[in-house]
């Protein structure tokens, strides 16, 4: 659906982003994270067309962004980092002024605005001036303008910036539920919100993409090893029994739950979940838990941007 080559800009001097590459699959929820200055904007107002890139390209929803940028802008929602409003017209209003804007036929306009407001939970503001609202839910008005007329694509630059938690969490699970029916590209600096929220993340780092996976698959790219934890009714020497003959093994370290339960945690070069299960019970053993440790996205994060140390 998205396909970035080499995206680079330079601010005069200063190189903004160099050789941003990657892609965003149909239907996806990609995470854009990165450190204040690394050049997320940026990437987003150069797939948004809002302004060129120095060099490269990049085609959204098949249309060049050079050479069709007028199509581009048909497809997308984009809530910019500092949403566009105009604060001195009622909420509904702007909304059904930006639905002209974005060609939206008279006789749907109507419908069009109340499923946003719907969506985003502003109706009780929905008469009200803009520029008296609170900041969460100016946010959200900003939200609401970026889905009219149903984009296929829609791009979202610190969307719960100002909100309260209850509406951050109301926030993530419209973005999660616009997977499947949308593209969605989403930056943040709350590590939590894009590990909730996205399917993958693309790391930007001093403006050069460092990262670009599933977060499962960032973790064992960093570790070089899987550590698969278990728990397993029966004795340490049964449980070595049992999984001692397994080839890929590199590593077994016990501690006791109680006078029944072991927990193991195994270290492998690869994803043995499968051995071990079937080891375990083959041999007559319970098998109460199995899970794989991994680190957290903050922990990524740091690793990536940082070159900071992960235990």
């Amino acid at each position: 659906m998205i396909d970035v080559k080499g995206l680079t800009r330079y601010y005069g001097e200063k190189r903004a982003i160099s050789d941003v590459t990657f892609h965003v699959n149909k239907g996806e929820v990609l995470g854009l994270l990165g450190p204040n200055a690394a050049g997320k904007t940026t990437t987003m107002r150069i797939l948004t067309c809002y302004m060129p890139p120095t060099s490269g390209t990049a085609t959204v929803g098949g249309y060049d962004i050079l050479e069709q940028s007028l199509e581009v802008r048909k497809i997308i929602g984009y809530l910019p980092e500092n949403p566009p409003l105009y604060t001195d017209m009622e909420v509904t209003d702007y909304l059904k002024f930006v639905s002209q804007l974005k060609g939206v036929e008279k006789d749907r306009i109507a419908k069009e605005v109340d499923s946003v407001i719907e969506k985003t939970n502003i109706g009780d503001v929905r008469n009200r001036i803009i520029g008296k609202l609170s900041k969460g839910y100016k946010q959200r008005v900003g939200l609401a303008q970026a889905l009219l007329n149903n984009p296929q694509i829609v791009i979202l630059d610190e969307p719960t910036v100002g909100l309260d938690p209850k509406q951050i969490i109301e926030i993530r699970q419209l973005i999660k539920g616009l997977s499947g029916e949308h593209t969605v590209i989403l930056s943040s600096h709350i590590l939590p919100e894009i590990e909730q929220t996205c399917e993958r993340v693309v790391i930007i780092n001093e403006g050069q993409v460092v990262a670009e996976d599933t977060v499962q698959n960032l973790t064992n790219r960093l570790r070089g090893v899987q550590r698969i934890i278990l728990q397993v009714e029966g004795s340490e020497d049964s449980i070595k029994s049992a999984l001692q003959p397994l080839a890929d093994i590199q590593n077994m370290e016990f501690s006791a739950k109680d006078e029944q339960i072991r927990q193991v945690i195994v270290e492998s070069p690869k994803d043995i979940r499968k051995d071990l299960a079937k080891a375990i019970v083959g041999n007559g053993l319970g098998l109460l838990e199995l899970s794989t440790e991994r680190f957290t996205l903050e922990e990524i994060f740091l690793h990536l941007t940082t070159k900071e140390e992960v235990a």
